[in-house]
């Protein structure tokens, strides 16, 4: 059955020179070393260790020397352009409830303190959402469905939202991608692939926890923190100093350990004696959750009921991980008039206009039986 992609664009593009992707390439490659003796890992300061969802511990001994991260030709790197993606729909909400005041909010100091010119493309979840890995395990997101059907509007209204997001972003010169059947991590990962291969960096904006697995050199996270009312980046370097790891590590101990909030359950459920601190001493030799599992199948790794564990369930590791690594093969392509400098000279009487629309509202955000004013106001409006 044939996907809708929905890609919605600013009218007002320059055109650059043709693009060049090799799909065979990876998003990311690791020039790992071992840690040397005695070397200390910087500790984050309070900003990011409150944003991370739960605690972690250490589960790999290689870091990444200071060469590494910054590159040898640092005037190189800091020459290379950057290419912005927008995780839309958690821009949408404030805490739980649908906000447009929110979206509004964080995308003013998006383009006006983050972004600027740089080009920006806009990433909504496709209808549907991830049907394949609903497939794999009808408990993904399940709570999140539930709660939705719950607190939601009628069904008309998460589109018309929807429709008003596009437009403000279209009109800010932003292309809009939404791709049927697949969430905007997936689409977002794919693009970015295609991104690194035409030599630039990628940024994602976005305050999801999953994409801290695409993190590279090239490849960095702004998030929203509402304690601080500001955009804070999240590189590489920052990573390495919360988790002492890469972000394969981190991906095979949730594949182990299971995602709560994602509602994919853990090798405890079927193995309870098999917990964090024995995950984490295996990772810590092994590296990765395929290279744990390709070592246990022809040898012992560990005491006997983890041995069994891992060659008994390995098939349910791999669906974890299935679910829970980040898909880059979605059928979308990239186009050569995303990566031109974005104009801004919309931004600000759209903006103005909107928070306009929204000050005159007297129920701004959705609430059970109701519309406000700007949920139903027609976008010719805006």
């Amino acid at each position: 059955m044939m996907k809708m992609v929905e890609i919605i664009m600013p009218t007002n593009l320059h055109i650059k020179p043709t693009l060049t992707f090799n799909p065979s390439a990876s998003i990311s490659t690791w020039n790992r070393i071992k840690k040397p003796r005695g070397t200390k890992t910087r500790k984050l300061g309070a900003v990011f260790a409150s944003i991370s969802t739960s605690s972690h511990d250490t589960i790999g001994e290689r870091l990444w020397p200071r060469s590494e991260l910054c590159g040898n030709n640092k005037e190189k790197r800091a020459s290379k352009k950057r290419v912005f993606f927008l995780d839309v729909n958690p821009l949408c909400y404030a805490g739980s409830t649908p906000s447009l005041h929110s979206f509004a909010h964080w995308i003013s100091l998006f383009f006006s303190q983050v972004s600027l010119t740089d080009p920006v493309i806009a990433v909504l979840d496709g209808e549907g959402g991830s049907e394949h890995r609903r497939l794999l395990l009808p408990s993904y997101k399940a709570h999140r469905r539930k709660f939705s059907r719950k607190s939601s509007a009628p069904q008309k209204y998460p589109s018309e939202r929807s429709h008003v997001v596009t437009d403000i972003l279209t009109k800010c010169n932003v292309p809009v991608v939404k791709i049927e059947g697949h969430e905007a991590d997936d689409v977002v990962a794919t693009l970015a692939g295609q991104v690194l291969q035409n030599r630039y960096k990628v940024v994602i904006a976005s305050p999801d926890k999953d994409f801290k697995q695409l993190i590279s050199e090239d490849v960095q996270i702004v998030l929203p923190i509402a304690e601080l009312n500001r955009w804070s980046f999240y590189t590489l370097k920052h990573y390495i100093s919360q988790y002492n790891c890469d972000p394969c590590s981190d991906l095979s101990l949730r594949c182990i350990m299971g995602d709560e909030v994602d509602g994919v359950p853990g090798i405890q459920n079927v193995v309870p004696g098999f917990g964090r601190k024995t995950a984490l001493k295996l990772l810590k030799k092994h590296g990765s959750l395929q290279n744990l599992l390709d070592a246990a199948a022809v040898r012992t790794v560990g005491k006997q009921y983890a041995q069994d564990a891992l060659t008994k369930h390995a098939d349910y590791l791999r669906r974890n991980y299935e679910i829970l690594a980040l898909r880059r093969d979605v059928d979308v392509q990239l186009k050569e008039e995303w990566l031109v400098e974005r104009d801004r000279c919309n931004d600000l009487i759209i903006l103005s206009n909107f928070f306009k629309l929204l000050e005159q509202s007297k129920r701004p955000t959705y609430r059970r039986g109701s519309h406000s004013k700007i949920d139903q106001a027609p976008i010719g409006k805006l």
